[in-house]
């Protein structure tokens, strides 16, 4: 992909000086920008970078004027970080917008697909799948019988998808993400076996979401685990049988949530943060890293520690958890004051 500054300038409403038909066919960090490439300057730490980089453009502030000579080519707007940003998400656009089926992959006769899929090689179709407008099917993807998949979604390469589970709009699921696994459910025997507790419902991924690599969201036991509009799961992130997680909710690396939990709309969850079984959490309710939720929290709550509760007063505690050794010198210097009186007193 190339494009000259003056188009560059053209999309991001901007004015140019310098060359603009200098190419870019690239883009850069200001440090280490080379021949061909674009990056900006936003932060005023970055400015000497701009008389030394040799990236072709940099998108500036409309007020930046250059205090010595410099060689590229300025593109200024009125907010280069988000000018920049647009410019991500399109190229991020243009290098996904793959279309066509490849003759390696294995589609069975039945499944449905829409008007400009791409689906890479090796990957596998099953009976009965549906697949939207625009979805994106990467090499070795698998996708069980009776799924379906509506437009604009996106699975890297990997992603293996088992029966009967469902994936809305505009979705994103990264490299190695499972859905619909077999939740843990096993019943406890007499004889200190398990047995196995057949999980025969689904999962329903909503509008708008998006889930990290090698994440893993397993199957209901009965009804649906359900990931509603807008969440965003980080990688390596484990979802049990039945949960249900609120829409816009999000969640960083590692934090897993046990069976049946429901988390509400809108929240915050640290990464390595565990969740207990069959609690509700509610709404707006931010959690802190590497915390261990063992009980039901309203909306609005804040909460952080192992087990859980108000981040206020568990900031409180880790001063005292801080000065223990302290409190215990204390304490032996009053017992041996106690049995010192005790002495006197007899």
């Amino acid at each position: 992909m190339e494009f000259s500054a003056r188009k560059i300038a053209e999309i991001l409403n901007g004015t140019i000086e310098g060359n603009p038909d200098v190419s870019i066919n690239q883009l850069s960090k200001i440090e280490e920008g080379d021949e061909g490439t674009l990056t900006f300057l936003a932060n005023p730490k970055y400015t000497n970078f701009i008389y030394s980089t040799k990236a072709s453009v940099v998108i500036v502030d409309q007020s930046f004027i250059p205090e010595k000579p410099i060689k590229c080519t300025l593109i200024k707007v009125d907010d280069p970080y988000s000018a920049f940003a647009k410019l991500l998400e399109a190229y991020n656009t243009i290098k996904l917008n793959k279309i066509g089926i490849s003759d390696k992959a294995f589609i069975s006769k039945n499944a449905k697909l829409g008007n400009d899929v791409y689906i890479g090689e090796f990957a596998i179709i099953g009976e009965k799948v549906s697949i939207g407008d625009n979805s994106k099917i990467y090499p070795g993807v698998i996708i069980g019988e009776n799924v379906i998949i509506d437009k604009n979604t996106t699975l890297f390469y990997g992603v293996k998808i088992y029966s009967d589970n469902k994936i809305g709009k505009n979705c994103t699921l990264h490299a190695g993400v499972i859905v619909g696994g077999d939740g843990f459910g096993f019943a406890p025997q007499d004889d200190n076996n398990y047995k196995k507790i057949a999980q025969i419902g689904n999962v329903i991924i909503k509008d708008n979401v998006e889930i990290g690599a090698n994440s893993t969201i397993d199957r209901a036991t009965l009804g649906s685990t359900i990931i509603n509009k807008g969440v965003k799961l980080d990688n390596l992130i484990q979802i049990a049988h039945n949960v249900e997680i609120g829409e816009n909710t999000v969640m960083a690396a590692l934090a897993g949530v046990s069976g049946s939990t429901k988390i509400g709309k809108n929240c915050m969850v640290g990464g390595q943060t565990g969740f207990a079984g069959h609690l509700t959490i509610g709404n707006n309710v931010k959690v802190a890293a590497q915390s261990g939720v063992a009980s039901n929290f309203p909306d609005d709550s804040i909460i952080m520690g192992a087990p859980a509760y108000d981040a206020k007063e568990c900031r409180k505690s880790f001063v005292h958890i801080r000065n223990l050794s302290k409190y215990a010198e204390k304490i032996k210097e009053l017992e041996k004051n106690i049995e010192e009186l005790k002495q006197k007193i007899e």
